[in-house]
């Protein structure tokens, strides 16, 4: 492995794909980024174009290649993370698409989950695949997408389409269609996996009539799955990891040991605690999820999820436009000594642990004249920091024992204000890491122990190193105050878009066009 001593990991994110090129110290010596565009087709649904997602990911990594002037064959393995729950069909033959991604955040399929509910099976599903019905997940969009294409349903039972969380279409595409499949942390995001079986689970394929055959088969998450196409890439070089972003953090940040706990700054804040190899079941609306499928063994993890956490920032920019980059958002919050009594719930898409409400809404509660933007910059910093302690008052009550610190990683972690914030609401210190591209490190420590890179996790742990402490300074009265009225403000925008009517088992208007079909 003299010559081999690079990984390249493919960081296929909500907003943007990055191709990241680490060497065997971890270290990052060449980095590309590209944005893709986000489909907004109708309130609370949000699309990707498959198509234009994986041209994004190889072009990127077409690019970290040439600009580096680091050879393919230099190049080890690639390891792959990607944005969980996303799903994509495409035709088998074609590979084309029969409809746009359909992304974890979107809420379309909610009265899917809410009849699930409604039938008694809520208990039946989180026993089997540790996640509570929701919109979140994979197989209500898959189910829709199955309803709603014409033609598809019958497509698929003959075999002719195939599905797929990112991981699954990125590796099916980069090996020119050769390589069906995925790793049991994404499969376990699909609420169709039975994460003590480690199976395809048939009584939840049966009740959501989602055909098996579609599905990839499911393997470790440090394994060679198979050589990408040089015909589609130009290059050929080993795929030997797939792991879902947030587990892939995890890893990342050697959270190896039971009871560590790390959190991730993306698109949306994800919080993990490492539960060893036994899944621990939630009584505060948690989910049980696989932590990494590793030498024929599976790991488990309790999880928090937040579905508007950086992209709340990106709001502001991008709907709000009271700022043109991220930094001037942390640059305006610190102009102020606190939001002048502003509170911001971004539930945009509905509201995620511990509440799992679809129907929650965004507001701006708390507002008076004096409350200008820099305010509502910090109330914006604030909210994330606020849904956080959300997830860790869960997982403490969980857990049974009080956590003693949390890591960081992700964008938004790079915010000093925002950590302080975050250190001085949960009474915590945070520990953010020099590297904080944790997640696409993940995803190379994994490529690199299925090739041999580096030979263990203890190995691999040596390359953790901490960039910054910040330790709480606020007093129990005032986090109690705060607290309480971001608890106060989270109550106001429940139920929010949720129908007059009571739920009657039917979905209301969600026809699609034929335009909107791709093939």
């Amino acid at each position: 492995m003299s010559q081999k001593k690079y990984l390249l990991a493919l960081d296929q994110g909500t907003t943007s794909s990055r191709a990241i090129i680490f060497n065997s110290n971890a270290q990052k010596v060449a980095s590309g980024q590209r944005e893709f565009t986000q489909h907004f087709p109708r309130p609370g649904w949000v699309e990707h174009d498959a198509q234009e997602l994986f041209l994004c990911q190889l072009t990127v990594a077409q690019e970290v290649l040439r600009q580096s002037k680091i050879k393919p064959e230099q190049i080890a393995a690639i390891g792959i993370t990607n944005q969980r729950e996303t799903v994509v069909l495409w035709d088998k033959n074609t590979g084309k698409p029969v409809y746009h991604a359909i992304v974890w955040q979107c809420r379309r399929t909610a009265y899917m989950a809410e009849s699930l509910i409604a039938s008694g099976k809520s208990a039946m599903i989180q026993e089997k695949t540790g996640l509570i019905p929701d919109a979140y997940f994979s197989a209500t969009k898959i189910k829709w997408i199955l309803d709603k294409v014409p033609g598809a349903r019958e497509r698929a039972e003959k075999g002719k389409l195939l599905a797929g969380t990112i991981d699954t279409w990125l590796i099916w595409k980069l090996t020119g269609g050769k390589v069906h499949v995925t790793d049991y942390t994404n499969a376990s995001r699909t609420m169709l996996f039975n994460i003590h079986t480690l199976e395809w689970d048939q009584e939840l394929l049966d009740l959501l009539k989602i055909p098996r055959c579609i599905l990839p088969e499911v393997k470790d998450s440090s394994c060679i799955y198979g050589v990408t196409d040089k015909e589609v890439c130009g290059f050929e070089i080993p795929i030997a990891a797939a792991i879902g972003d947030q587990q892939a953090a995890l890893f990342g940040q050697g959270c190896f040991a039971e009871g560590s706990v790390k959190t991730t700054y993306g698109t949306g804040c994800f919080m993990l605690m490492n539960t060893g190899e036994k899944p621990v079941k939630s009584n505060n609306n948690l989910l049980t999820t696989i932590a990494i499928g590793i030498n024929g063994k599976v790991r488990y993890a309790l999880e928090g999820s937040v579905f508007m956490g950086g992209a709340t920032i990106k709001w502001l920019r991008d709907e709000l436009g009271i700022i043109r980059t991220a930094r001037e958002c942390d640059t305006l919050a610190e102009s102020v000594p606190n939001s002048n009594g502003a509170f911001l719930v971004p539930a945009f898409t509905g509201l995620g642990t511990p509440y799992w409400d679809p129907y929650a809404r965004g507001i701006l509660v708390g507002l008076t004249r004096g409350v200008n933007k820099a305010h509502i910059c910090r109330a914006t910093i604030e909210a994330i920091s606020y849904q956080v302690k959300d997830l860790l008052v869960c997982m403490r009550e969980d857990a049974g024992f009080s956590i003693k610190e949390v890591k960081v990683d992700g964008g938004a972690s790079v915010s000093d204000v925002m950590m302080q914030f975050q250190s001085d609401i949960l009474n915590k210190p945070i520990f953010r890491p020099k590297n904080v591209e944790t997640t696409a490190l993940g995803a190379a420590f994994c490529a690199g122990l299925a090739v041999g890179v580096w030979k263990d996790t203890e190995e691999i742990i040596d390359n953790w190193k901490v960039d910054k402490i910040f330790t709480p300074g606020m007093s129990s009265e005032r986090r109690h105050e705060l607290y309480s009225l971001w608890q106060r403000a989270v109550e106001r925008s429940k139920g929010w878009a949720k129908p007059v009517e009571p739920f009657n088992g039917e979905e209301d208007e969600l026809s699609i066009n034929k335009s909107e079909v791709l093939v």
